[in-house]
């Protein structure tokens, strides 16, 4: 942190459904009768590979036990990576751009209108106990409103060591239905020594004892068999072998999300995560129904949604004409998933082996093609998505222009009934560059039902489509058009029929 803030499915078979009223049925309607609770700790600074590194029992433990998912989050000119944004990020389970914290000093915010996740139990089910305790101030005095039953900010004299003490008491005797819980320390040996460090293994290493000793007074609680706990470790950023952080690198983008408990599988690792799912995975564990009206961008990590493009991830291969990426990421292949295909019949040739026509790729793996050209802005693509990049592509000797359609499976639809066709895209933009949306019907003529020719923002688009009269399929084209200009990302599209 910046020195501006004082530091303080259940497949039933036949067999089971005979035995319903017997020992099976019996279990699982103990395990659903159980009380949910959360506790959330947030590590300050903590890098999940450093963690891997050091002698930290308690959260290797909590790996073991339940989910790990490495994650990356923005750098400017959305926000840099710092604490303010990156907690509000977690808090809230919205990104920057609608929360409107972009640096530690809190100014300009809307987390009115985008509260915090103890507030928004507060208000579905304001009979559950909330409480939050932080070292580092902003987070108990700014991000989480007055509406939280507790907040304690700690005093600076007590630190991170007073902040677990009020947290394990709390745990202990005051029967709470969600925690929150930040530590500082980690983070200060971040600054003070840097990631590569024995002094932050060591600040690690003690942070890993206080989580210990949270969940050991979870666990201590006489009423303890009949809750359902869902513990969730995450952190703001990362940090800088030197130390610091605020700026673009790969190691300053670096959050996680470590799960035990509720529905999370055991020994589990997930790509599909990011920072804004802590919120929302808390919310439905405790059965706070998400409304839309929100506007979160954070998903329940105990609801994922499979993605086509996400199957391609073992497919992915290392770089080829790319210098700047480093040697052992893997992260980019030209092979469509399943139903998907990419028609570069019109496509020039030569140029970077990556980039020739739609490509499927990782967020490491193209924001490490050229740093600071804003590809870190595509916050709402999740594990794989597909990047038409003609930026990249021109970076090697090549001829014509790029031209490539990224063509879906055909969706079943109703004719003469409304669809909407859902997507999440980012798209940069120079001219002549331009990234067309086509719809055909049962192998008709494609008709451009969006267009693209100015820079839009990481969205989640939602199109309605006008189903003509007896058409059965409807199949999407993603047609981006250029040379020596910027990109455009594609990820998770669907088409819901009414």
């Amino acid at each position: 942190m910046s020195s501006g803030i004082t530091r303080r499915s259940l497949l039933v078979s036949t067999a089971a459904l005979a035995v319903s009223a017997g020992p099976l049925a019996a279990a699982a309607k103990a395990k659903s009768a159980r009380t949910p609770k959360v506790l959330v700790i947030g590590l300050d600074g903590a890098l999940l590979n450093r963690i891997k590194d050091a002698d930290a029992p308690a959260l290797k433990g909590l790996m073991s036990a339940g989910l790990t998912a490495p994650s990356a989050i923005y750098a400017n000119p959305l926000a840099p990576t710092s604490s303010g944004p990156g907690w509000s990020t977690l808090i809230t389970g919205v990104w920057p751009d609608k929360h409107k914290v972009v640096n530690n000093e809190f100014t300009g915010h809307d987390l009115a209108k985008y509260p915090d996740f103890l507030t928004r139990i507060e208000a579905a089910k304001p009979n559950l106990r909330t409480y939050a305790v932080a070292s580092w101030n902003p987070i108990t005095d700014i991000i989480f409103s007055a509406k939280v039953d507790t907040r304690v900010s700690t005093p600076e004299a007590e630190y991170d060591a007073g902040t677990t003490t009020r947290a394990v008491a709390e745990v202990k005797s005051g029967n709470p239905d969600a925690v929150f819980v930040q530590l500082d320390n980690i983070d200060h040996a971040g600054h003070s020594s840097g990631a590569a460090s024995q002094a932050y293994l060591d600040a690690i290493h003690g942070a890993d004892t206080q989580v210990g000793q949270i969940v050991a007074a979870v666990k201590s609680r006489a009423t303890y068999g009949n809750e359902d706990w869902l513990i969730m470790i995450t952190a703001d950023h990362g940090h800088t072998d030197p130390g610091g952080h605020g700026g673009s690198s790969w190691p300053e983008r670096q959050t996680f999300m470590i799960a035990a408990g509720g529905t999370v599988t055991a020994g589990s690792v997930r790509h599909d995560v990011r920072m804004p799912d802590i919120a929302a995975s808390a919310l439905a564990h405790l059965g706070v129904a998400i409304d839309p009206a929100w506007g979160l961008d954070g998903r329940p990590v105990q609801q994922p949604k499979p993605d086509a493009f996400d199957a391609l991830r073992a497919k992915l291969t290392g770089p080829v004409d790319e210098t700047g990426i480093g040697g052992g990421v893997i992260g980019f292949t030209h092979t469509a998933p399943s139903g998907w295909s990419v028609d570069n019949s019109k496509m020039g040739t030569g140029g970077m082996t990556e980039w020739r026509g739609w490509s499927f790729t990782t967020d490491e793996f193209w924001t490490k093609t050229e740093r600071d050209q804003q590809r870190e802005l595509n916050i709402r693509a999740r594990n794989v998505f597909a990047v038409a990049d003609g930026d990249e592509w021109t970076d090697k000797t090549f001829s014509g222009t790029f031209d490539s359609t990224l063509v879906s499976p055909a969706y079943d639809v109703q004719g003469g009934a409304k669809a909407t066709l859902t997507y999440a895209t980012y798209y940069r933009q120079e001219a002549p560059q331009k990234g067309e949306v086509l719809v055909s019907y049962d192998g008709g003529a494609p008709v451009a039902v969006k267009t693209y020719t100015a820079d839009t923002p990481s969205v989640v688009e939602n199109i309605a489509l006008k189903v003509p009269a007896g058409a059965r399929k409807a199949q999407v084209r993603f047609r981006y058009t250029g040379g020596n200009n910027w990109y455009w990302v594609i990820d998770g599209v669907t088409i819901n029929a009414s």
